[in-house]
């Protein structure tokens, strides 16, 4: 069995206020552990097995904590940088778009929150999917993925790679 990822943190300078936005546009439960240090974004429902019933594994979690004095650490107070990253690439966050939900939807959520739409309407086919991204306000870019299927029809007004 390799090493395995279980779960990816973002830094934010407002814990609290990050978690609020996660939970209102993607409908994620916000647990804070302890409120504005520390909040994990729970997804909810478990991976599914083949004929699609829940297996008993649980969907990644997604971690938010305080750029200020990041925890877990040995020393209580933390150490530098205290400052959430600049200008530049980071790391991005991928979101499968839930059957029952659109990233027009999604986008607009964000946007009314105070994230920037990075780009919408746009077809990877060497994973065969669309795709649509913004930024949070925090700096994180957040990137909508919905599958294409077996043979996808892709609209016109998509881009394409």
């Amino acid at each position: 069995m390799p090493n395995t990822l279980i779960f990816v943190d973002l830094p934010s300078d407002d814990p609290s206020a990050a978690a609020k936005f996660y939970a209102e546009v993607f409908g994620w439960r916000n647990d804070d552990k302890p409120e504005g240090v520390y909040h994990r974004m729970v997804p909810g429902g478990m991976f599914t097995n083949p004929d699609g019933s829940d297996s008993e594994i649980g969907h990644l979690h997604l971690g938010i904590f305080d750029a200020a004095n990041a925890r877990p650490y040995p020393d209580a107070a933390g150490t530098e940088p205290r400052t959430i990253a600049g200008e530049g690439r980071k790391p991005r966050i991928w979101i499968l778009i839930d059957d029952d939900d659109t990233p027009e939807r999604i986008l607009a959520a964000a946007e009314e929150r105070g994230a920037t739409v990075l780009w919408r309407n746009h077809y990877w086919s060497t994973f065969n999917g669309y795709n649509h991204a913004f930024r949070d306000p925090w700096g994180t870019e957040i990137l909508l993925w919905g599958k294409a299927g077996a043979d996808p029809q892709i609209p016109a007004d998509y881009t394409r790679e």
